[in-house]
C-alpha cells in the first residue's frame, strides 16, 4: 500500500463537492427558496491559484445555484457540474475533456452522494465533518471541516509536493 503523499503527487486536477466541503454544513434557507451558504476565502485563493499553475478544477454538486456557479466562474473554474444526478458520469465526462487517467483526479466529498464517485476518482479525501462511510474509503482526511479550509488544505499540499505553492505569482490574486 502507497503512503498518500505518493498518490498525491499524481494528482493533476481537483473535483470538489459544495455543499460541506466548499461551504460549511449550515445552510440558511431564504423565503423565496433560496440557500446562502457561507464559503472560505481561503479555499477560493487556493483554487484560482491551483487554476493559474496549471491544474484542472472542477466543481460537481447536486445542487441549482446561480450564486455557486458565479462564484466559481469568477475564480476561473470552466468545469461546474450543476444538478448532478450520476457523479460518476460527471466524473468521466471531466477526465475525457481533459485526457485524464482517474489516479491523476483527487476528489473531495463529505456526504453519500460522494461515495461512488470517490471510489472512482483517485485520491478520495473528506473533510474532517465528513460522515463516517466518506471517511472510511478516503485516503486523507483533512484537519480542517467543510467550508473552514479543507480545500485550501488538499490544494496546498498538492502544490508543495510539486514545488508550486510559494512561487513569484503566489502573493496576489
Amino acid at each position: 500500500m502507497s503512503n498518500f503523499k505518493e498518490d498525491l503527487r499524481l494528482v493533476k486536477a481537483f473535483i470538489f463537492d459544495v455543499d460541506g466541503v466548499l461551504s460549511s454544513p449550515i445552510i440558511y434557507c431564504y423565503p423565496d427558496g433560496e440557500l446562502m451558504r457561507s464559503m472560505n476565502i481561503k479555499d477560493g485563493f487556493a483554487i484560482q491559484y491551483a487554476i493559474r499553475k496549471g491544474y484542472h478544477i472542477g466543481i460537481i454538486t447536486g445542487g441549482n445555484s446561480e450564486p455557486v456557479k458565479k462564484r466559481f466562474s469568477h475564480l476561473g473554474v470552466n468545469d461546474i457540474y450543476l444538478k448532478s444526478k450520476d457523479k460518476r458520469s460527471d466524473l468521466k465526462d471531466f477526465l475525457m475533456k481533459y485526457h485524464l487517467e482517474p489516479q491523476n483526479v483527487l476528489y473531495m466529498g463529505d456526504d453519500l452522494p460522494d461515495y461512488l464517485v470517490m471510489k472512482e476518482a483517485g485520491f478520495a479525501a473528506c473533510p474532517s465533518d465528513a460522515v463516517e462511510e466518506i471517511k472510511s474509503i478516503s485516503k486523507y482526511i483533512s484537519d480542517q471541516k467543510g467550508g473552514d479550509g479543507c480545500v485550501r488544505d488538499m490544494i496546498e499540499q498538492v502544490l508543495r509536493l510539486h514545488g508550486k505553492w510559494m512561487e513569484d505569482d503566489a502573493f496576489h490574486w
